[in-house]
Protein backbone atom coordinates (compact mmCIF):
# COMPACT_ATOMS: atom_id res chain seq x y z
CA UNK A 1 0.00 0.00 0.00
CA UNK A 2 2.67 2.23 0.71
CA UNK A 3 4.30 2.22 -2.90
CA UNK A 4 1.01 3.07 -4.41
CA UNK A 5 0.72 6.47 -2.74
CA UNK A 6 3.85 7.18 -4.47
CA UNK A 7 3.17 5.87 -8.06
CA UNK A 8 -0.46 7.21 -8.22
CA UNK A 9 1.63 10.74 -7.38
CA UNK A 10 4.02 10.25 -10.04
CA UNK A 11 1.26 9.22 -12.71
CA UNK A 12 -0.81 12.49 -11.58
CA UNK A 13 2.63 14.54 -11.94
CA UNK A 14 3.14 13.10 -15.81
CA UNK A 15 -0.47 13.96 -16.51
CA UNK A 16 -0.36 17.35 -14.88
CA UNK A 17 2.64 18.06 -16.70
CA UNK A 18 2.13 16.32 -19.76
CA UNK A 19 -1.53 15.27 -20.88
CA UNK A 20 -2.49 18.99 -19.87
CA UNK A 21 -0.51 20.81 -22.13
CA UNK A 22 -1.06 18.57 -25.11
CA UNK A 23 -4.77 18.77 -24.94
CA UNK A 24 -4.69 22.98 -24.58
CA UNK A 25 -2.27 22.98 -27.38
CA UNK A 26 -4.84 20.84 -29.50
CA UNK A 27 -7.48 23.20 -29.00
CA UNK A 28 -5.79 26.17 -29.11
CA UNK A 29 -5.09 24.77 -32.79
CA UNK A 30 -8.89 23.82 -33.62
CA UNK A 31 -10.03 26.92 -32.31
CA UNK A 32 -7.53 29.04 -34.56
CA UNK A 33 -8.53 26.44 -37.60
CA UNK A 34 -12.24 27.66 -37.24
CA UNK A 35 -10.78 31.24 -37.16
CA UNK A 36 -9.33 30.96 -39.98
CA UNK A 37 -11.70 29.67 -42.00
CA UNK A 38 -14.21 32.01 -40.79
CA UNK A 39 -11.35 34.48 -42.05
CA UNK A 40 -11.31 32.87 -45.36
CA UNK A 41 -15.30 32.93 -45.77
CA UNK A 42 -14.95 36.70 -44.96
CA UNK A 43 -12.54 37.46 -47.30
CA UNK A 44 -14.51 35.47 -50.01
CA UNK A 45 -17.56 37.24 -49.38
CA UNK A 46 -15.74 40.65 -49.31
CA UNK A 47 -14.67 39.99 -52.70
CA UNK A 48 -17.80 39.00 -54.10
CA UNK A 49 -18.99 42.30 -52.46
CA UNK A 50 -16.38 44.30 -54.50
CA UNK A 51 -16.75 42.72 -57.69
CA UNK A 52 -20.48 43.66 -57.49
CA UNK A 53 -19.89 47.23 -57.27
CA UNK A 54 -17.36 47.37 -59.55
CA UNK A 55 -18.20 49.14 -62.85
CA UNK A 56 -19.45 46.82 -65.60
CA UNK A 57 -18.55 46.47 -68.99
CA UNK A 58 -20.07 49.61 -70.38
CA UNK A 59 -19.55 47.94 -73.97
CA UNK A 60 -21.68 45.15 -72.62
CA UNK A 61 -24.25 47.86 -72.03
CA UNK A 62 -25.10 48.83 -75.38
CA UNK A 63 -24.36 52.67 -74.77
CA UNK A 64 -23.31 55.15 -77.02
CA UNK A 65 -19.79 56.23 -76.83
CA UNK A 66 -20.42 59.87 -75.53
CA UNK A 67 -22.37 58.03 -72.84
CA UNK A 68 -19.84 55.51 -71.68
CA UNK A 69 -17.39 58.33 -71.93
CA UNK A 70 -19.85 60.26 -69.58
CA UNK A 71 -19.86 57.39 -67.32
CA UNK A 72 -16.50 56.63 -67.34
CA UNK A 73 -15.96 60.44 -66.04
CA UNK A 74 -18.44 60.03 -63.34
CA UNK A 75 -16.63 56.74 -61.90
CA UNK A 76 -13.79 56.67 -59.93
CA UNK A 77 -12.05 54.02 -62.39
CA UNK A 78 -12.78 53.04 -65.92
CA UNK A 79 -14.34 49.49 -66.52
CA UNK A 80 -11.48 47.75 -67.62
CA UNK A 81 -9.54 48.83 -64.52
CA UNK A 82 -12.55 47.03 -62.65
CA UNK A 83 -12.37 43.95 -64.92
CA UNK A 84 -8.98 43.41 -64.27
CA UNK A 85 -7.94 39.93 -63.39
CA UNK A 86 -6.53 39.19 -60.21
CA UNK A 87 -2.93 38.98 -61.65
CA UNK A 88 -3.38 42.46 -63.26
CA UNK A 89 -3.79 41.52 -66.75
CA UNK A 90 -6.24 43.44 -68.51
CA UNK A 91 -9.71 41.60 -69.93
CA UNK A 92 -9.13 40.51 -73.72
CA UNK A 93 -12.28 42.15 -74.64
CA UNK A 94 -10.83 45.80 -73.39
CA UNK A 95 -8.14 45.38 -75.55
CA UNK A 96 -10.23 46.23 -78.50
CA UNK A 97 -12.77 48.72 -77.03
CA UNK A 98 -13.55 51.79 -78.38
CA UNK A 99 -13.72 53.17 -74.90
CA UNK A 100 -10.37 51.81 -73.80
CA UNK A 101 -8.63 53.00 -77.58
CA UNK A 102 -10.50 55.97 -77.41
CA UNK A 103 -9.09 56.93 -73.56
CA UNK A 104 -6.53 58.91 -72.73
CA UNK A 105 -2.86 58.23 -71.98
CA UNK A 106 -2.33 58.46 -67.66
CA UNK A 107 0.43 61.10 -67.05
CA UNK A 108 2.87 60.60 -64.29
CA UNK A 109 3.10 64.00 -62.08
CA UNK A 110 5.95 62.68 -60.35
CA UNK A 111 8.20 63.99 -63.09
CA UNK A 112 8.18 68.07 -64.02
CA UNK A 113 10.40 69.67 -66.24
CA UNK A 114 11.43 73.29 -65.76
Amino acid sequence: METLHPVLVILIGLVLRLAVPVALTVLIVYLLGMLDARWQAEARDEEKAIAVDQMPCLKNEELSIEQMKLRMALSDQPCWQAQRSQSGYLNEACLDCEVFLSAPAHTSHSHVNI
